[in-house]
């Protein structure tokens, strides 16, 4: 099996899988709810921008947790992972698998910023226009890829449970990293580009980055940087951890269906 034959296959089951569906509500009910409280709120219409991407950002670690463990439940469902471990090219068959979801979390997102930046325009209050929330969905997305594949590794090996309860603490992480919940909104700081410990844990990288993206626009002089250097370290560990998914994988047997 090739790898496009490999994505065709994942985009067709996909196709008919719930999680499509909930990854187009999640987008559209975040972006209207998001939009339409900061379309009214007397917030800085540049940090509100910032603070959603860093929101969006921070739940990445659980709803990628999420969308594995169930990904992994439907193919267990399915035949018993038999259309990931029953072939010659399991290489293959898990690469395809990590990039569907991570593009359907790149798809929710796209969405997410889409619908946010839409409303806020209609109501005047873009006033950078939309290339700060183009940078922060692709940092988000970026910053996302390796949890996607740690997400998978979990789901095999330990179960569903199991890599929800990661994601959830990655999440904790993940607010924590930037002083908490619109803590940059409430005190006008760029707090994406603060320094703290947690920054560089790998789960507050969609947040690091998305915030990053909206914050290079407002001050690029500070912001430019650490954009860079998260960057960088985001796509090296994208690329290491989707590399030991396929070798690891080439060897998998059984692990537990839930935990």
């Amino acid at each position: 099996m090739t790898l496009p034959r490999a994505l065709r296959s994942e985009r067709l089951r996909l196709a008919r899988s719930p999680l499509l569906v909930a990854h187009l509500a999640c987008g559209l009910a975040g972006g209207l709810a998001c939009g339409e409280y900061f379309c009214v709120a007397r917030w800085d219409p540049a940090m509100s921008a910032d603070a959603y991407a860093q929101f969006l950002g921070a739940l990445m670690p659980l709803m990628s947790g999420i969308v594995c463990g169930l990904a992994i439940d439907e193919e267990r469902a399915a035949g018993g992972l038999a259309h990931l471990t029953a072939i010659p090219s399991r290489g293959r068959a898990i690469a395809a698998a990590w990039v569907a979801l991570a593009t359907l979390g790149a798809s929710a997102l796209a969405l997410a910023f889409s619908v946010f930046g839409a409303m806020l325009a209609a109501a005047g209050r873009l006033p950078l226009g939309p290339l700060p929330l183009i940078a922060s969905w692709a940092g988000t997305v970026l910053g996302s890829l390796p949890l996607y594949a740690i997400g998978l590794a979990l789901s095999l090996r330990l179960g569903r449970n199991a890599v929800i309860g990661v994601g959830a603490a990655g999440t904790l992480v993940a607010f924590f990293s930037v002083g908490g919940l619109a803590h940059g909104l409430m005190t006008g700081e760029l707090t994406g580009l603060a320094p703290s410990p947690l920054a560089w844990i790998p789960f507050s990288w969609p947040a690091r980055l998305g915030s990053l993206g909206a914050e290079v626009f407002i001050d690029a002089a500070r912001a430019a940087a650490p954009l860079v250097a998260t960057a960088l370290a985001g796509a090296a560990l994208s690329a290491l951890t989707a590399g030991l998914l396929i070798v690891w994988f080439r060897t998998f047997e059984g692990g537990r269906s839930d935990a």
